[in-house]
């Protein structure tokens, strides 16, 4: 009987509530074989998790979720085994920090703006030693009281359409794939039915990430409804790309999806992992 992992996973490290070594022991009870940790643009809980794996039958593969631009979509490239003392890849991820910084600086003097008593030494009280995302800006807004939950702070200050919201600073996907090729990881195009393309639009971009050396697609996800995994397994297969499949586990910041099971029905072989490894760019 084949054992089951999680190749899409978050830590506090990111927009996460687990720390690395947390989600070490909770995957050792959830009886998982190994996880990938994937954190936005940070590698950062990486050596946590695998020292606190040391010595333990679960695997702990290397990871990170790059974001990119495409057509003013957010398009995330996962990178799974990656290299992570590569020096190109450190120095990638410190250039994306940078930008990351000057973004959070105007989202920070945008909520002043709009009567939110917030600063950088707040935010870094609050959530030292991590990347910060709009998540956790609206957690702070949560528990600040300037909003009743997670979803209204998004809806009222920094969601997409809201008067906070910053845009940020990303390369095409082409350039995450490459990246990610370079410090000998495996690019996956990570939960594709996300990013609202119709069928044509997903395609094409399918086709123009293999022709720079695109090797998965996440087709097992936790947002998958009715036919929607056939149909991304069945996209993987026409462009010869491996099926990965990740929950993107990220504790109570996102409460209905739980560690290797998702919304409950989730189930991803080890086997797909071990077909990932043996592909070639």
């Amino acid at each position: 009987m084949d054992s089951y992992i999680d190749l899409h996973v978050h830590s506090s490290c990111s927009d996460g509530t687990f720390t690395p070594e947390e989600l070490v022991c909770y995957a050792q009870k959830k009886g998982l074989r190994a996880f990938a940790l994937t954190d936005h643009d940070t590698v950062a809980g990486i050596q946590r998790a695998v020292d606190a794996a040391a010595g333990t039958e679960l695997t702990v593969i290397p990871g990170v979720e790059l974001s990119s631009d495409y057509k003013s979509r957010d398009i995330h490239i996962l990178g799974l085994g990656i290299d992570r003392d590569s020096r190109k890849f450190s120095d990638y991820l410190e250039s994306f920090r940078e930008a990351r910084g000057k973004r959070n600086r105007l989202m920070i003097q945008k909520l002043q703006e709009h009567g939110v008593r917030i600063t950088e030494e707040d935010m870094d009280r609050v959530f030292p030693e991590c990347v910060w995302t709009r998540a956790h800006f609206a957690r702070f807004l949560k528990d600040r009281g300037f909003a009743s939950s997670m979803e209204d702070a998004f809806r009222r200050y920094v969601g997409d359409e809201a008067p906070c919201f910053v845009p940020k600073e990303q390369p095409a996907p082409e350039e995450a794939v490459k990246l990610i090729l370079d410090c000998g990881g495996h690019p996956v195009l990570a939960h594709p039915l996300l990013y609202r393309l119709s069928s044509r639009e997903l395609e094409l971009l399918v086709r123009q990430l293999c022709s720079c050396g695109l090797q998965g697609l996440e087709a097992i996800y936790s947002a998958n409804r009715f036919s929607d995994e056939s149909a991304m397994k069945h996209l993987a297969r026409r462009f010869g790309l491996c099926v990965t499949g990740g929950s993107d586990f990220h504790g109570s910041n996102k409460p209905e999806i739980d560690l290797g099971c998702g919304k409950g029905n989730l189930k991803i072989p080890f086997s797909l992992w071990e077909e990932l490894q043996n592909r070639r760019s």
